[in-house]
């Protein structure tokens, strides 16, 4: 048995892009999970830098414009999450099994349509875990790439609930002041625990944080600690688990 390593970037940002230069460099796998447009104003890849990214890491879906679908009505996140897929297999010519939702914000009834969509499975923003949870279209995560203060950690940590299997990574969190150490810790632990270690973030926060040299080196010691068989992206995680 060893550490099962997997990542997602969210938003696809034109850096992901830069991201995917930095995980071919060092033999991991990813899974990116890309809007069509995006509502908040943020940049999305061209087309054919989508279909480019496709060719070497799996593309998921995150609703046709980023949309919150906990905030709209049924017909609205229906449309969301069957228009974002129908696009994103048009353009790539195959099929988009995995979807996010946005800001981890849904409802059950927004589960059970990306399921009826014909999605196998959903990854979420309940950070913490080590495993891929037991539910394929609620799958968490363990650790966003991103310097949050331990009340994040905190108000995470009580909403999201699965307090039993998040208790150790809450722990561990909350102990380190810099966010690196505490990135570091986290992995170790897993490594430690023969676990799965589930990193995600967005590419335009690594360049806003200027933190490309810290990415580098977490995933220059991922590499290193994790077999090339257990280097997953998000649908080979499910695929294995489920």
């Amino acid at each position: 048995m060893a550490v099962v390593f997997t990542c997602s970037f969210d938003d696809g940002h034109p850096s992901d892009l830069k991201m995917a230069a930095l995980l071919d460099k060092h033999g991991l796998n990813a899974t990116f999970y890309i809007p069509i447009k995006n509502r908040e104003g943020f940049a999305v890849m061209s087309e054919p830098q989508i279909r480019e990214l496709g060719t070497r890491f799996e593309i998921g879906s995150h609703t046709y414009d980023h949309c919150f679908l906990k905030s709209v009505d049924i017909s609205e996140s229906h449309y969301q999450i069957t228009e974002g897929k129908k696009r994103l297999q048009e353009l790539l010519g195959k099929e988009v099994s995995g979807f996010c939702y946005p800001g981890g914000k849904y409802r059950r009834r927004d589960s059970d349509m990306v399921r009826s969509a014909g999605f196998r499975y959903a990854r979420t923003t309940m950070n913490l875990c080590f495993e891929a949870g037991d539910n394929p279209f609620e799958m968490p995560t363990t650790f966003q790439f991103y310097p949050h203060d331990r009340f994040v950690y905190l108000r995470n940590f009580a909403r999201a609930g699965h307090w039993g299997r998040r208790h150790e990574g809450l722990r561990l969190a909350v102990r380190h002041d810099d966010w690196e150490a505490r990135l570091h810790a986290l992995f170790d632990y897993a490594c430690e625990h023969q676990g799965t270690f589930h990193l995600w973030g967005h590419s335009r926060d690594i360049d806003e944080l200027q933190a490309w040299n810290k990415m580098n080196r977490f995933l220059e010691h991922v590499a290193a600690a994790v077999p090339p068989d257990n280097r997953l992206d998000n649908r080979q995680l499910a695929a294995r688990h489920f």
